[in-house]
């Protein structure tokens, strides 16, 4: 079986790190061998896809993911992948625990954020797109608290618009929201904008 229908076998279109190919029994040079020939595309540093792969609109998400895999995909990144805001943000947002290593990715654009280890994991959703790419994300209500504790970095309007939206979704959970925000301790001024927004 050619290398590269090994690698389709494995990986689908998602994007995979060199460590993953070679525990996959497919060697390194291999890799920059089938680059070399347009079978494999770069997808940023020490990451690959196949070349012909279908690409989705979380491409960039699951690519990051790839290099941190420990990292969650945060704040702006999340909101807009949850068509929680209209903005379409220029880096992607990842959080890493605090603690935890904190790469450098140039691309594509990302911008790191540390968490707290100790509530680091809540509400992480584990998500595959359309395309089979996996990520690691925050759920709808955790980037709707984060956006509304963190609005001086997430700005403020955003935080307001993302809650707005969330809360005319069918499925929204305001006492989900509160609970969220009491462990990550920003409960205070995400009721002060609920009580604004529902009044």
């Amino acid at each position: 079986m050619p290398l590269s229908r090994d690698l389709l076998h494995q990986f689908g279109d998602r994007p995979f790190r060199v460590a993953d190919a070679e525990r996959a029994g497919v060697p390194r040079y291999e890799l920059y061998r089938l680059r070399a020939r347009g079978e494999l595309l770069r997808a940023g540093r020490g990451v690959f896809r196949l070349a012909g792969g279908a690409i989705s609109s979380s491409t960039d998400l699951a690519t990051v993911c790839a290099r941190i895999p420990g990292g969650i995909i945060c704040s702006n990144s999340a909101l807009a992948y949850w068509d929680l805001t209209d903005e379409l943000p220029a880096v992607i947002h990842v959080a890493v625990a605090r603690g935890a290593h904190r790469p450098r990715i140039d691309f594509p654009a990302t911008e790191v954020h540390v968490f707290a280890a100790a509530t680091f994991d809540l509400e992480r959703r584990e998500e595959t797109t359309e395309t089979g790419e996996r990520l690691s994300i925050y759920s709808p209500e955790r980037a709707v608290v984060d956006a509304m504790r963190l609005a001086h970095h997430v700005g403020r309007d955003t935080a307001l618009h993302a809650l707005n939206r969330y809360l005319r979704r069918s499925d929204a959970q305001p006492r989900r929201l509160a609970a969220i925000a009491r462990e990550l301790g920003g409960e205070r001024r995400l009721t002060d904008a609920l009580e604004a927004v529902m009044s």
